[in-house]
C-alpha cells in the first residue's frame, strides 16, 4: 500500500469514516464497514446523485429491485456462462491469483503456474431449507438485471415515452479472486446505475450521440461533487476487452495512489437484455411507439457509478496536508461542502461558562433544523478546528463573550481559515448560499 493510501486508511479508521470488517475477530479479508462519519457522506454521495439523475429530471424515474432473484434471470443475461475470471493457481504455495493480474511466475514464491481455469463470480445459495440444485439462487452480481425484468412494469404504470431512463441504487456482489486496495475491489459493495432505454437506431450516428450524451452527463456529475478534472480521464475499451453485450464501452478512470483505475462505466448494450428476457420468459417485452405504431424492443444505454469508489475518490481528491506559520502540518478534508458529513460545528469558547453554553445550544438548535450539525465543547478552540478539519466540516462557528452582548457569532472557513463576525439572525441563509449556492 503506498504512504497516501495508509494516510487515507488510517485517517478512515482513526475519525469513524471506514472500519476493518469484523475486527475483534481478526477480521474478514477484503470486507468494511462504514463508521458515523462514513454513513454520512455515503449517503450524501448517493442523495445526491439520485437528486442529480432521478428527481431533476422528467425522463428518469427509479426502482429498487431484490438482491435475490429468479436464477433463470442469470441464464438469461448470460451471467451464468460469460460471467468469469480466469484463475491461475501456483503449483508451490497454492495462491490463486487473476491470470490477467500476474506474470509468468508467482509473485508470493516464484512458483510455477497451473494452466487458467474459468471461474465463476457469482455468489451461489439456496432458497429454502434444501440445499439441492433445483433450489440453489445467486445473490446479484449487478442491479442492472432487476431493471430490465421490470421494463414492463414500469412502462405499464408510468408514461414515460422513448428515450427515458430507469435508476436504480443497490449492493452487488462479486466473489473476486484477488480485491484489494482498501474499498477500491470488495466483493460486496454498492452502485448507481441507470438503463437509458432508445429507439432502435438506424444509424451509427443516433446511438454515438447518445453515448458522448452521457458521457458528458457523467462528467458533469463529477464536476458537481468536486472531483478534478485533471485526476480523470476516459479509456475506451478495445473489441477484445468488450463484454458479450456491449457493442461500446468506456471508463472514466481515476487516478488512485495504486494506479489509473476504473471509476465509471459507460456501456452501449444494444437491445441484448430485453431480447434475452423475451426470449427466456417468453413475456413480451416489446415497445409499442404511438407516433410510428410500430412495436419494437428498445436498445439500452447504461451509465453506471460504483458508490464505494466514489467515496474513496472523494476521499483522495479532498485529503490535503498544509504547512503552517509554526510549521505544524494541518491535515484536512476539503470536501465540496455539500458532500461534507457535517455541514457546521458549534463551539462555546469555554465549556464552563453557563451563558456561553446555553447560548451555543441556542445557536445548536437553530442550525440543525437544516443542516447536519455537531456540538463540540472538549478542549481549546485551536484542537477542535483541527478535528473538524480532519473530517471535512467546512464551517465552525464559535459563541464567546460578544455573543451575549450582540448576537454575533464568529464564522470560521475550514478552507481559507478566515473567521467573519455575523448576526446569528443571517447564519442560516448565509449557510445555505456557501453550502449549496444561490
Amino acid at each position: 500500500m503506498t504512504e497516501d493510501m495508509e494516510k487515507i486508511v488510517s485517517l478512515c479508521k482513526r475519525r469513524g469514516f471506514v472500519y476493518p470488517n469484523s475486527e475483534i475477530y481478526g477480521g474478514f479479508a477484503n470486507a468494511w464497514d462504514y463508521g458515523p462519519l462514513g454513513v454520512e457522506l455515503k449517503n450524501n454521495i448517493k442523495n445526491l446523485w439520485w437528486k442529480f439523475f432521478v428527481q431533476d429530471r422528467e425522463d428518469i424515474v427509479g426502482i429498487d429491485g431484490g438482491i435475490l432473484m429468479n436464477p433463470k434471470i442469470w441464464e438469461a443475461s448470460g451471467h451464468t456462462k460469460e460471467f468469469f475470471d480466469l484463475l491461475v493457481e501456483c503449483k508451490n504455495c497454492h495462491k490463486r491469483f487473476r491470470a490477467d493480474q500476474v506474470e509468468k511466475a508467482c509473485p508470493i514464491c516464484g512458483g510455477a503456474f497451473t494452466e487458467p481455469k474459468k471461474f465463476n463470480l457469482m455468489f451461489k445459495t439456496f432458497v429454502g431449507p434444501i440445499e439441492s440444485e433445483s433450489h440453489k439462487a445467486y445473490l446479484r452480481p449487478e442491479t442492472a438485471q432487476a431493471i430490465f425484468v421490470n421494463f414492463k412494469n414500469v412502462l405499464n404504470s408510468t408514461s414515460l415515452k422513448l428515450p427515458f431512463g430507469i435508476a436504480q441504487i443497490g449492493k452487488a456482489f462479486r466473489n473476486e479472486i484477488t480485491p484489494g486496495n482498501f474499498i477500491f475491489r470488495t466483493r460486496e459493495f454498492e452502485q448507481m446505475e441507470i438503463e437509458w432505454f432508445i429507439k432502435p437506431p438506424k444509424t451509427e450516428k443516433e446511438w454515438q450521440t447518445e453515448f458522448e450524451n452521457w458521457l458528458k452527463e457523467m462528467k458533469k456529475w463529477l464536476n458537481f461533487i468536486g472531483i478534478k478534472k485533471e485526476n480523470y480521464s476516459v479509456r475506451e475499451h478495445s473489441k477484445e476487452e468488450l463484454s458479450h453485450y456491449s457493442k461500446r464501452t468506456c471508463d472514466i478512470e481515476y487516478k488512485f495512489p495504486f494506479g489509473t483505475k476504473e471509476l465509471y462505466g459507460l456501456a452501449y448494450r444494444t437491445d441484448f437484455d430485453l431480447s434475452r428476457h423475451q426470449e427466456f420468459s417468453g413475456v413480451d417485452l416489446t415497445y409499442f411507439d404511438e407516433e410510428t405504431k410500430e412495436r419494437y424492443i428498445p436498445h439500452v444505454i447504461e451509465p453506471t457509478f460504483g458508490v464505494d469508489r466514489t467515496f474513496l475518490a472523494i476521499l483522495i481528491d479532498s485529503y490535503t496536508e498544509e504547512k503552517l506559520e509554526n510549521k505544524d502540518t494541518r491535515v484536512v478534508l476539503k470536501l465540496d461542502p455539500k458532500l461534507a458529513p457535517y455541514k457546521v460545528a458549534v463551539f462555546p469558547l469555554l465549556a464552563n461558562k453557563e451563558n456561553l453554553i446555553k447560548k451555543a445550544k441556542e445557536v445548536f438548535s437553530l442550525l440543525k433544523e437544516k443542516f447536519t450539525t455537531f456540538w463540540d465543547d472538549r478542549g481549546n478552540i485551536g484542537k477542535r478546528y483541527r478535528y473538524q478539519d480532519e473530517i471535512g466540516t467546512p464551517f465552525c462557528i464559535t459563541i464567546d463573550f460578544q455573543t451575549i452582548e450582540d448576537d454575533t457569532v464568529t464564522l470560521r472557513d475550514r478552507d481559507t481559515m478566515k473567521q467573519i463576525r455575523i448576526n446569528i439572525k443571517e447564519l442560516s441563509e448565509e449557510l445555505e448560499k456557501k453550502i449549496y449556492g444561490g
